[in-house]
């Protein structure tokens, strides 16, 4: 969940700076979202965890996992934000322009609730990718279900039933998910037709 919230709170910080009008704001904003989403995020975890004590900066295993998976889902949510901004008709612009509204209450008001509604489904899967991600924070000391599952292996000798039962469980997990998304949208598109 917190991982899900540093992800989200990235994700539009970095899709509205792609867009900003000023060049050096947008090479920051596109740099970050090459390079996260260029690299493993595993190794993301691993620089973090790993790397950092050695020049001084220490973060527990938990911050480092919410850090880690946030930033990396962060880049991808950057582009689904961005992308659904640029989408919107540039009459919607050109009308809060000509009612002399501030380009900030214009996004917020006008622009981004329509947005909000082009970026729901990605934003549902991309969670769940997240609840995926999880798999890896075993590997920087953190207990999880694949950590659960690998024990419990050792203990009984059954990796055909243990994985399975992994396998279940994530879908139980993620299929609240896709759910929760779906029934979002579906609220957000009735009350943008109700103001229509």
């Amino acid at each position: 969940m917190a991982s899900a919230v540093v992800a989200l709170l990235l994700s539009f910080a970095i899709g509205l700076m792609r867009l900003s009008p000023l060049r050096l704001v947008r090479f920051v904003a596109g740099f970050y979202v090459e390079v996260i989403r260029g690299t493993s995020a595993l190794v993301q975890l691993f620089y973090l965890f790993f790397i950092l004590p050695v020049v001084g900066i220490r973060i527990d295993p938990f911050s480092t996992a919410v850090l880690g998976i946030g930033v990396n889902i962060s880049a991808y949510g950057a582009e689904i934000v961005r992308a659904a901004i640029r989408d919107i008709d540039r009459g919607q612009w050109e009308a809060a322009t000509a009612l002399d509204m501030p380009r900030l209450l214009a996004l917020r008001r006008i622009i981004l609730p329509q947005a909000l509604l082009a970026m729901l489904p990605s934003f549902g899967n991309l969670m769940v990718d997240l609840l995926k991600l999880t798999s890896l924070v075993s590997l920087i000391t953190l207990t999880d279900l694949t950590f659960a599952g690998t024990a419990l292996i050792t203990t009984t000798g059954r990796p055909g039933q243990v994985w399975g039962l992994v396998l279940v469980l994530y879908f139980l997990m993620a299929t609240p998910i896709g759910w929760a998304a779906r029934r979002l949208e579906t609220a957000l598109a009735a009350r943008q037709r109700g103001r229509s």
